[in-house]
């Protein structure tokens, strides 16, 4: 038993692990394509990130190129000067045009390129922006296009400039935009801006919020009781929120160098401290406070990437910050659904032959709901990893009802093995941020 309690430990540390490694180095990030149109036509300045896309990557199916097959590649070209970077990019046009929907009439607009500018190569582990300029030569009476590119390319964000209302969206991998009025008009008002950026929210916590996912997790796992767990997830909500807000409006600006490594500090304390602790401490929602001060920098970053529109900023942070809490919320229920069994029979409570039926069906399901997954969508963080960590803390729960009997079965056997493999993958990000 002891054996068996041991594996499945390690395999929640391992598909923990593996989520860590995939989550971080090379950041996908979104690509920004200002568009204008002036007396040559419609004139587009987008930054990608060419490396990427002379590699090969497929920018939708990863959330950073280590985990590319192509990484190598990509490494190869993040060290290249940036004219010959910009030489390769004006030579892989063609290609690329190809891949560039502008359409104007239901026809494809033919794409010319203007120029190509790379940043200097810096430092290699650091994304480097390179906009590619184009002009799009418009029909006699055209009055919209639609805009879009190809999945491989990843997410795209469209900011229309020089007109009044202009179009801002953030288009997901092999999305296509509604129709943008080339005189302005298309945008979204406040309770539009609102619900377009609860799911920005939500997707920035699941699937991609990796180390925010296991901060709310450390708080899940120290206590079984509710009131604990709602102290600090109130302290932590309010806090990001303020500091959220305050970066957003430019009054607070800390380098992610110096925010990333501390939040991943935070997982391992509050990890740690479900260990060494046996409930909550009265001083636990104030640190929690102070640690949510720094993940809402880290969720302002990603807002950042393409701002918040100006005439819809504070519905824009709202939203945003709703979707923040709603994936929050979304991460207690499952793990509270996974162990809900355990918790109830440790205290008594319930059938024992039902959860054990349970835990033995789960991780079957949680493995083959990632497999089928995949097979039908090309998520950018892969859904096995998630999969794994869900059968291998369902094992942990079984092997929690079988030993059911013992004092504190649940916090020995679950809370305190899924902790310490969260403190692991923290102490891991805390070494990668800082050193690596």
């Amino acid at each position: 038993m002891k054996t068996l309690r041991l594996a499945a430990s390690l395999w929640l540390a391992l598909a923990l692990s593996s989520l860590a490694v995939a989550a971080r180095a090379h950041e996908v990030l979104p690509a920004i394509a200002d568009m204008e149109l002036t007396e040559d036509g419609l004139v587009f300045d987008v930054e990608v990130n060419a490396e990427g896309i002379l590699a090969g990557i497929d920018l939708s199916a990863v959330e950073d190129t280590n985990a590319a097959p192509e990484a190598a590649t990509y490494d190869e070209l993040r060290a290249l000067p940036a004219d010959e970077l910009e030489a390769r990019t004006r030579a892989a046009w063609q290609d690329l045009a190809g891949d560039i929907h502008v359409r104007a009439g239901g026809e494809d607009l033919p794409l010319e390129l203007t120029g190509v500018a790379a940043g200097e190569v810096g430092d290699v582990s650091v994304l480097r922006p390179t906009t590619i300029s184009f002009r799009a030569a418009l029909p006699p009476g055209a009055d919209a296009v639609t805009v879009g590119w190809d999945r491989r390319l990843g997410a795209l964000v469209i900011r229309q400039q020089g007109v009044e209302e202009p179009y801002d969206g953030l288009l997901e991998a092999g999305e296509t935009s509604a129709p943008i009025a080339l005189g302005g008009g298309n945008q979204l008002g406040p309770w539009e801006t609102f619900v377009a950026y609860i799911p920005v929210g939500f997707d920035h916590i699941v699937p991609l919020g990796l180390d925010h996912i296991l901060f709310v997790l450390g708080l899940f796992f120290l206590s079984t009781r509710l009131g604990p767990l709602l102290w600090q997830v109130s302290a932590f909500t309010v806090a990001h929120t303020i500091t959220l807000a305050l970066s957003s409006l430019g009054y607070v600006s800390i380098p992610a160098y110096v925010v990333e490594p501390i939040i991943a500090a935070s997982i391992v304390f509050v990890a740690l401290e479900n260990i060494w602790s046996r409930g909550l401490s009265v001083w636990r929602p104030l640190v929690v406070f102070l640690f949510g001060l720094l993940h809402g920098l880290g969720f302002a970053s990603v807002l950042s990437q393409f701002g918040l529109p100006s005439n819809a900023f504070l519905p824009a942070l709202i939203g945003f910050n709703i979707g923040v809490e709603l994936g929050q919320l979304f991460v207690i229920l499952v793990a509270f659904l996974i162990v809900r069994e355990a918790v109830r029979i440790d205290e008594g409570r319930d059938e024992v032959r039902f959860a054990k039926d349970l835990y033995i069906l789960l991780p079957g399901i949680a493995i083959g709901a990632a497999f089928l997954w995949m097979a039908v969508s090309n998520p950018e963080v892969p859904p096995l990893y998630f999969g794994i960590a869900i059968a291998a803390l369902s094992v942990l729960c079984w092997i929690s009802v079988k030993n059911r009997d013992q004092l504190d079965a649940y916090r020995r056997i679950v809370a305190v093995p899924a902790s310490a493999a969260i403190a692991v993958i923290g102490a891991y990000w805390v070494i990668e941020r800082t050193l690596l």
